[in-house]
């Protein structure tokens, strides 16, 4: 059944219970006395997207995306271009000085960015929604998508109203006479200072005439609900899912590699490009386990995964990939 956003007038809710521990005292005492590594060690990168080869005319039957870091992606597909969560900031914060800092700095500098079909927001958190980058994106008139609440937002930025469109879950909306765009549902919060909820979070379906992904946003475990987005607009050819910023406090918001691979397996497969990870310094495990996780738990499942380097376009019909970019030996 699909059922769009719970919003009491005040808050949206999630469609099953979620919560998220509070204890500020355990947390900090983690913080401070954790042995894992969150961090890299050494300075990562530099890593480069190749901008000349992105700038060129996606063919029509195309499917290639570009992790540009977090949740940031160019997706191309079926002869057009969309950004995902555009985070181009050097900290996931309200402050320029203090804050999760980037582990490296993006692959493709704002200016080198091809002309874009569309953006899409998946929520308000300051990982996912930078307000510098969407300043510049907002002059070239391009079209930004994203959930109920999240207008607002871009409207203060200097967006025009005429090229927002906010979303409810389920609802579609046409990009051309060719592609769709669907807002389905995740399971997180949202808010960018003290108030929470107010604006709505979303994962999104693009629909070529060729290809179908699926950009998750940030989720908690939410099985019967990929499911029912897999059965309404599956199967898809790429899922792009978070993997990190997971832990036992906040577990019902954030699901981790094991969640992850079972979320591709409700949707109906496709190639699993993580995404969430190995970027800024958000929970308590270290900054590689995302992955080394995953990569231990998606060969029984048969999970094709896609782990380009930052910046490294890949090609998703070529199948698995991983170019282990963040061991040592690389």
């Amino acid at each position: 059944m699909k059922t769009p956003s719970q919003f009491d007038g005040k808050k949206y809710r999630n469609t099953v219970p979620t919560g998220m521990s509070m204890d500020y005292g355990r947390m900090l005492g983690r913080w401070l006395r954790g042995p894992e590594e969150r961090e890299p060690k050494t300075p990562l990168g530099p890593f480069r997207a190749d901008a000349a080869a992105l700038a060129e005319p996606v063919p029509a039957a195309a499917l290639r995306v570009t992790w540009l870091g977090h949740s940031s992606t160019l997706l191309e597909l079926d002869g057009k271009r969309f950004l995902t969560d555009p985070v181009w900031a050097e900290r996931a914060s309200p402050s320029g000085l203090i804050g999760p800092k980037r582990f490296f700095a993006p692959p493709l500098p704002l200016a080198e960015l091809p002309p874009l079909d569309a953006v899409l927001l998946s929520h308000d958190h300051y990982d996912h929604l930078d307000r510098a980058a969407i300043r510049v994106l907002a002059r070239t008139g391009v079209p930004f998508f994203c959930p109920l609440g999240v207008g607002a937002h871009l409207r203060r930025w200097g967006v025009p109203a005429a090229n927002i469109t906010e979303l409810d879950w389920w609802q579609e909306v046409a990009l051309g006479d060719t592609h769709r765009l669907a807002a389905t549902p995740a399971r997180h919060f949202s808010g960018r200072g003290l108030t929470r909820d107010n604006t709505l979070w979303a994962s999104w379906c693009v629909l070529g005439p060729t290809h179908r992904a699926f950009f998750g946003g940030d989720s908690g475990p939410y099985e019967a609900g990929f499911r029912e987005i897999g059965a309404a607009y599956g199967p898809f050819d790429l899922v792009m899912l978070e993997i990190g910023a997971y832990d036992e406090l906040w577990a019902d918001i954030h699901m981790g590699p094991d969640h992850a691979l079972a979320a591709q397996q409700a949707l109906g497969g496709g190639a699993l490009l993580p995404l969430h990870w190995a970027t800024f310094n958000l929970a308590f495990h270290g900054w590689t386990e995302p992955v080394e996780r995953l990569l231990r738990a998606a060969p029984p499942r048969q999970v094709p995964l896609l782990l380009p380097r930052p910046g490294q376009r890949v090609d998703v019909a070529a199948g698995a990939y991983s170019a282990e970019w963040w061991r040592p030996a690389n």
